[in-house]
Order: structure tokens, then sequence, then C-alpha cells
């Protein structure tokens, strides 16, 4: 099983793109997305460096949701 990650792209110079997501940026490689051109503003799912599917930004909002409370959770248990 693999984790994505939900960004939004931000700027875009050739195949790369500088994506943010919760105030952290990363340079992302869209070269895994040839075949569905990313423009800036555009959701894309990274894993390991590379975008790997675009996404809407409502699932981006419900992953990072998602991701909130499994965090939540963790944190939680790791207080006990």
């Amino acid at each position: 099983m693999c984790l994505g990650i939900p960004m939004k792209i931000v700027e875009i110079t050739d195949f790369m793109a500088r994506c943010e997501a919760k105030g952290i940026e990363r340079d992302v490689s869209l070269f895994m997305l040839q075949d569905e051109p990313a423009k800036v503003g555009d959701y894309v799912v990274v894993h390991v460096g590379y975008a790997i599917q675009k996404m809407s930004e409502a699932e981006a909002i419900t992953a990072w949701e998602i991701y909130d409370e499994m965090l939540l959770l963790e944190d939680q248990e790791n207080r006990k």
C-alpha cells in the first residue's frame, strides 16, 4: 500500500511543479502525468516526489479531513 498526499500545484516549470499542502511546499515531478497535462491550481496525489494522478479540490479536502482525523487519533493514543 502506498500513501499519496494531496497537494495543490502552485508553479510549473517543464516537468516539475512546486506543490503546497498545509503550508508545506515540495518540488514534485509531473513526468507520470504526461497523458493528462497539469496546470497551476490543479490538485494532484503525490507519492515519493511524483504526482501520480490528478484529483478534484473536493477529493483533496476529503483526503485531508481523513488524514487529520488519523493524526488526531494517533496523537490521542500516544498521550495514553
